[in-house]
């Protein structure tokens, strides 16, 4: 295998640790709220809170160097109206199943649908914001901002912290630093991971002492554990926190970099490959699960619950794909018509998730 295509694996293999914890915390959670109860999954998300969405963000940004000096019509195409072609069909999918599932009240949902455009909606602000931050990195790179400056500035938001209310505003403070130097010290990150490949014991063991000095921060200082969340304890210190999150997406690459040298793992790489597929439809598989799960009645442990959601929520989109695939149906769902595009910019087709193999998207 070749240096090249060992480093592409495991960003793959990271995207999959990622999405994971990501469907992992929203099955747990849902799970919580309706129970009350906190299972050993919440424990685990606990755990990964100062970096479970800082790391997808920055392994969002490391290969945008390679498109950032495109023309602004073609870089739009494909780092802005891609996800925001996405983010719109399944903001507007979740909203009808909401509705359906519940109140049935069609004004409620238009006006659900109308807010979407400018407040992120739902687990898909992930998908959004990578569509921000991508326009916000473009206007930066135009103005030729250097990006120590770009980095101290995006620091001192998430340091402040920004909380307006806005969605929008306040997921542009708390996590565009982590973006913006995934683009910005890609060089760095690739040599340090190739650096822990080549050294095993010595990445094993710094990730041990990096969980339990996690764990410690994470779960000391008056922390609290609920249902539907953590209250960090010195985690959350300003600061400190952005300093975890760095050091815990760092942690995330070194894992995946050892786990994408056993062909054991080529299941987790290819679930990276395709996670925003799973980003965007696991919700409602989850949500579908959980209260039928919990009408039944029939399981009165919050973990096997949990779990039994988690799982669902993370293997039906995979599923969805699958059938997509063979069958021809839906493709839209997962890949970009033409008319989608922007005009002068090729129209072929445009997957929602690429392998890293393949970053122009």
């Amino acid at each position: 295998m070749s240096g090249n295509a060992n480093r592409l694996d495991w960003v793959d293999t990271a995207k999959g640790l990622s999405i994971i914890l990501v469907v992992m915390m929203h099955s747990a959670y849902g799970v919580g709220d309706d129970t009350g109860h906190v299972g050993y999954l919440n424990y685990i998300i606990g755990w990964a809170t100062p970096f479970r969405m800082p790391e997808f963000f920055l392994i969002s940004g490391l290969f945008l160097s390679q498109v950032i000096a495109r023309p602004w019509g073609l870089y739009s195409d494909r780092r802005i109206v891609h996800y925001l072609y996405f983010y719109g069909l399944w903001a507007v999918l979740q909203i009808l199943f909401k509705v359906g599932l519940g109140t049935g009240d069609v004004g409620s949902a238009l006006s659900s649908i109308a807010l979407a455009i400018v407040e992120p909606y739902g687990v898909l602000w992930f998908i959004y914001m990578l569509a921000v931050y991508s326009l916000a990195a473009k206007l930066l790179h135009t103005l030729k901002v250097p990006h120590w400056a770009a980095l101290a500035g995006a620091a001192a938001l998430q340091i402040a912290p920004v909380t307006t209310g806005i969605a929008l505003v306040d997921h542009f403070a708390e996590y565009f630093v982590y973006f913006y130097a995934g683009y910005a010290l890609a060089p760095q990150v690739f040599k340090i991971v190739a650096w822990a490949q080549r050294h095993v014991a010595i990445t094993i063991g710094a990730l041990l002492i990096y969980g339990v000095v996690n764990g410690l921060l994470v779960f000391g200082g008056g922390s609290e554990l609920y249902p539907r969340g953590l209250q960090t304890g010195y985690a959350s210190l300003p600061g400190l926190h952005l300093l975890l999150a760095f050091a815990g997406s760092l942690a995330v690459c070194f894992t995946a970099a050892l786990l994408a040298k056993l062909p054991v793992m080529n299941w987790l790489r290819w679930l990276g490959a395709h996670s925003i597929v799973v980003y965007l439809s696991f919700s409602i598989p989850m949500a579908a699960s959980r209260v039928l799960l919990l009408k039944l009645d029939v399981i009165g442990n919050a973990s096997v619950v949990g779990t039994i959601v988690f799982l669902f929520a993370l293997v039906a989109p995979l599923v969805l794909y699958w059938a997509v695939e063979k069958t021809g149906f839906g493709k839209f769902l997962f890949e970009r018509p033409a008319w989608a595009h922007l005009p002068g910019t090729p129209g072929s087709r445009s997957y929602v998730g690429k392998p890293a193999a393949t970053p122009a998207e």
